[in-house]
C-alpha cells in the first residue's frame, strides 16, 4: 500500500489497537449499551448520588483510590461475571482482585502522564462515535442508552480515555522497543518443529501464580503448592473461570483468565507445549515460566490454512474538517464531487485536485492493492460492499470524510508473505507478552502502594 495512506491507516489502527475497544468491537457488540460498558469494566454511579464521605482504600504513589471508586468497579465486575455465568468468589477475594486492577491502571496512567502521553477530546469523541456506530446508534442515542441503564456517561468517557492512554503507554514504552530482525524470522522458519502448526488458532486461558524476581525457595514452593491446590479444585469439577477470578495473579484474572485467540506460534513455548495434546475444554498441569506457575486451558482450537487473499485496488478522496470548512461543508463538498464523478468527470483528477491525503492524491487517489485488515474498519466496510467501478457514499473515519472507488479485485497467493508475517507476529507476540509482564511487574515493584482495604 502507498506509504502516505499507510501513515494514516497505521495511526488510525493504532488508536483502535490502543483502545482495546474499537479494534475489538466484535467482542462486545451486545444488545444494549450497558453490555458494552460492562465488557470494559466501565464504572457506574448511582443516579441518586452518595453523600457519604469516601474512605481511602489504597494509596498509589501520589494518588488515592476511594472506596466509592472501588465499589463502582466491584459492581461492574460482578455484573460482567454474572453475564458470563462465572461463579463469584467471596467478597473479600473479589475486592482484592479488583483493587489490584485499579492500582495497576493507576500506575500505568501515571507512567503515561510522565511520558507526555495524552488523548485529546477530538480523538476521544472519534472513538466514542465508532463505538456508537458499531452499536447502530449515533452518539446521542448511545449516550441516552448508557444513561438509561443507570450509568454515568462522563465517567464512561473518562474510562475510555484511560484505556486509550494505557494502551498507548504500552505501545510506546514496551511494544515499540521490541525488534524482530529478518535473520530471526528466517531462523524461526527454518525450525520446522516450531512452525509446523503455526497456522493453528487457539483460544486459551490461564491461572497464574506469580513468583517475583529474586523469590526465595520457600516463596517458590508456596506458589507451586497454590497451583497444585487449584489444580485439584479444577479436577474436582470447579469452574476454570471462577478459579481464575479467585486465585489468579494475572492481569486477565477478572476475565476468567482469558488470553483470547492467539496463533499457537505466538504463545510462549511452555504454553504451546502444555496444550499440544489437549482437547477443547481441557487444562494442563502446573507449568513453570519466568513469571511463576501456570495452569493453561485450551478453550478451542481451529486450523487456518488459507494463503489466498482477496485484494482490492481502490482510490479515495479524503476531506478533513478544520478552520476553513466545518463538517457540514466537508460533507457537501464530497457530495458535489461524487455527483461530478457520476456525471463523467475523472475520479483521479478530482482526487489530485481536492484530496487532503496528499500522498495518495499525487497518485490520483490510488491506494494500490489493499489486503483485508490493511485499512481501518470504517474504510474496509465501505470498500467491501462496493462492486468494481462503484463509488461509495460519503463516510467518516477518525481522520475525516471519504469517498472511495473500487477499481478492481483479485485473489493473490500470499503464501510466502503470510509465512513470514506469521513468523514475525509469533516472535513479536512472545517478546511482547514477556516484556509487558516484566514492565508491569517493574511498575508495581518500584511504586509506593499502600493498601488500606479492610477485610
Amino acid at each position: 500500500m502507498p506509504s502516505a495512506f499507510c501513515n494514516e491507516v497505521s495511526l488510525d489502527t493504532k488508536i483502535n489497537s490502543d483502545l482495546g475497544i474499537i479494534g475489538m468491537l466484535s467482542t462486545f457488540l451486545r444488545a444494549s449499551a450497558i453490555g458494552v460498558a460492562l465488557t470494559y469494566g466501565i464504572s457506574a454511579s448511582a443516579q441518586s448520588g452518595n453523600d457519604q464521605l469516601d474512605s481511602i482504600v489504597a494509596v498509589v504513589n501520589e494518588e488515592v483510590v476511594l472506596s466509592s471508586e472501588l465499589a463502582d468497579e466491584l459492581r461492574s465486575v460482578r455484573d460482567q461475571l454474572r453475564q458470563s455465568n462465572t461463579r463469584l468468589p467471596s467478597d473479600a477475594v473479589l475486592a482484592k482482585q479488583v483493587l489490584e486492577r485499579v492500582v495497576m491502571m493507576r500506575l500505568q496512567t501515571q507512567t503515561a502522564k510522565r511520558n507526555g502521553i495524552r488523548v485529546d477530546d477530538r480523538q476521544l469523541n472519534a472513538a466514542l462515535e465508532d463505538i456508537a456506530s458499531q452499536n447502530k446508534m449515533n452518539l446521542r442515542q448511545f449516550r441516552d442508552a448508557v444513561e438509561a441503564d443507570g450509568y454515568d456517561f462522563p465517567g464512561f468517557r473518562e474510562r475510555i480515555r484511560s484505556e486509550i492512554i494505557i494502551n498507548r503507554a504500552r505501545q510506546r514504552l514496551v511494544t515499540n522497543r521490541i525488534t524482530v530482525p529478518e535473520r530471526e524470522i528466517t531462523r524461526y522458519l527454518a525450525n520446522k518443529s516450531a512452525t509446523s502448526r503455526q497456522d493453528d488458532q487457539v483460544n486459551v486461558a490461564q491461572i497464574l501464580f506469580e513468583v517475583s524476581d529474586g523469590a526465595s525457595a520457600d516463596e517458590i514452593a508456596r506458589a507451586k503448592a497454590r497451583g497444585e491446590e487449584v489444580l485439584a479444585k479444577l479436577s474436582a469439577g470447579e469452574s476454570f473461570g471462577g478459579l481464575a477470578v479467585a486465585y489468579s495473579d494475572g492481569q486477565n484474572a477478572l476475565d476468567g483468565g482469558s488470553l483470547g485467540w492467539r496463533k499457537t506460534s505466538e504463545l510462549p513455548l511452555v504454553f504451546s507445549d502444555a496444550i499440544a495434546g489437549l482437547g477443547a475444554g481441557e487444562s494442563s498441569g502446573v507449568v513453570r515460566t519466568s513469571s511463576g506457575f501456570h495452569i493453561v486451558r485450551l478453550v478451542e482450537r481451529k486450523t487456518d490454512q488459507r494463503h489466498l487473499v482477496q485484494q482490492t485496488r481502490a482510490r479515495h478522496i479524503l476531506l478533513r474538517p478544520g478552520e476553513l470548512a466545518n463538517e457540514k461543508e466537508v460533507i457537501a463538498r464530497l457530495r458535489n464531487l461524487r455527483e461530478r464523478i457520476a456525471n463523467g468527470e475523472d475520479f483521479g483528477a478530482l482526487a489530485r485536485a481536492h484530496s487532503d491525503d496528499r500522498g495518495s492524491a499525487l497518485r490520483e487517489g490510488d491506494l494500490g492493492w489493499v489486503n483485508p485488515g490493511d485499512t481501518v474498519p470504517a474504510f474496509e466496510r465501505q470498500m467491501d460492499i462496493l462492486d468494481e467501478g462503484d463509488v461509495s457514499e460519503e463516510f467518516r473515519s477518525q481522520f475525516g470524510w471519504h469517498i472511495v472507488q473500487v477499481i478492481e479485485r483479485r485473489s493473490h497467493d500470499s503464501t510466502d508473505v503470510v509465512r513470514r508475517t506469521a513468523a514475525r507476529e509469533a516472535i513479536m507476540g512472545r517478546k511482547r507478552d514477556e516484556e509487558l509482564q516484566n514492565w508491569l511487574r517493574q511498575l508495581r515493584d518500584e511504586a509506593y502502594v499502600e493498601i488500606r482495604l479492610q477485610q
